[in-house]
């Protein structure tokens, strides 16, 4: 399964890292084209390329990993190519321009079609970087999404990476308890075994 990255900021970054420490072939594009990301594929390595957001919409999963203001004009792009693939939404809306739906929702109704699955917005960038086994636990990911399929894979693959997954329901209920300055947002939290 190749990995698209629409977004290589902090967080796209050390997801890209956790996708090719798994085995998967990642393609990275960003607002500032291939030619500026030739520094992070090389610290990537072979199986990283950087291309166009329309080449990274091709791969198998996407992975949106953009400022929140950014993300209608990059889904604006691509959103027909996401018709029917999964889409992990990595985003959040520091900006605190109110929303009257939850955030993920608003990425969904920007991409119809696609399965949006909310992850990997709750730690920060230099925690999401770090080992997820921490001690005898493992860091927890939360996530949520409308699709049991989209879910059931994003759920294989933070197990994959290491870490301890929760899921939180469907986008409107669980949205609102990841968003920035929420319930669940920054919470650094370890699941232990029984």
């Amino acid at each position: 399964m190749k990995i698209g990255f629409i977004g290589a900021g902090h967080i796209g970054k050390a997801l890209a890292k956790k996708f090719v420490k798994a085995g998967y072939p990642v393609i990275i594009s960003n607002s500032r084209g291939p030619d500026s990301l030739q520094a992070l594929i090389r610290e990537l390595g072979e199986l990283a390329s950087a291309g166009t957001s329309e080449e990274a919409a091709n791969a198998d999963l996407v992975v949106l990993a953009v400022m929140w203001d950014q993300a209608p004009e990059a889904l604006g792009k691509v959103k027909d190519q996401l018709a029917g693939k999964i889409v992990i939404d990595a985003t959040n809306n520091m900006n605190s321009a109110a929303t009257d739906k939850p955030t993920s929702v608003v990425i969904s109704e920007q991409i119809p079609g696609a399965k949006v699955v909310k992850a990997f917005n709750t730690l920060m960038a230099a925690t999401l970087d770090a080992d997820p086994q921490t001690g005898s636990g493992n860091r927890v990911i939360f996530f949520s999404g409308d699709h049991p399929d989209a879910k059931d894979t994003v759920g294989k693959i933070i197990t994959e990476f290491g870490f301890a997954g929760i899921d939180l329901g469907d986008l409107q209920q669980a949205s609102p308890l990841t968003e920035f300055a929420k319930a669940l947002s920054v919470q650094n939290l370890v699941s232990y075994p029984n």
